[in-house]
């Protein structure tokens, strides 16, 4: 579909059950992602409702672990092989940057290996998602993995100001976002 307030296309995720609605990558079990940047983007419109993602990876003691970063989560909880974190999405397109060797020495105290698995659930419209091994200023990205917002509104209802916001999921030791322009 195409969203009319950045003029391009999207995958939306809508469901009333965010554990049961996602895409997910690999599809198959035993496949692996195997990606080594230990960045993880992804552009997205806040839809108001729940949404949550999570990302599996493999650490240096060959352990696959998860985070799962939600916006119905209220608390951080860590366990042995998967921690649970609160997110906050500011009201329409968020750029969620997930450093997940930091999060992973911070949870574990273990080296990020690589990415297994990714699985975005409902409720959503993905612009893009990517991998890097840095955090990259706009003005460095590629034209395409840029987020493109109207110079003039496209109708009255969407008269509103646009804004571009980069996310972080909540720290685990602090619980508090950070947001940058």
């Amino acid at each position: 579909m195409t969203d009319e307030e950045i003029q391009s296309y999207v995958l939306e995720i809508l469901g009333q059950n965010i554990s049961t609605t996602y895409i997910t990558c690999p599809n198959a079990k035993k496949k692996s992602l195997a990606v080594k940047m230990p960045i993880l983007v992804i552009v997205l419109k806040n839809l108001n409702k729940y949404f949550s993602f999570e990302v599996q990876i493999l650490d240096d003691q060959n352990l696959k672990r998860r985070f799962h970063a939600s916006t119905c989560q209220t608390t951080t909880v860590v366990k042995p092989f998967a921690c649970m974190m609160p997110m906050k999405l500011d009201e329409g397109w968020n750029q969620v940057q997930f450093d997940l060797a930091d999060f992973t020495r911070r949870a574990y105290g273990t080296t990020y290996i690589e990415t297994v698995k990714l699985s975005i659930h409902a409720n959503c419209r993905l612009r893009r998602v990517y991998f890097c091994d840095r955090i990259y200023s706009e003005d460095e990205l590629p034209r395409d993995y840029k987020l493109y917002l109207p110079l003039h509104p496209i109708s009255s209802s969407s008269s509103r100001i646009h804004h571009h916001h980069n996310q972080q999921p909540r720290a685990i030791s602090d619980g508090k976002t950070s947001s940058n322009r």
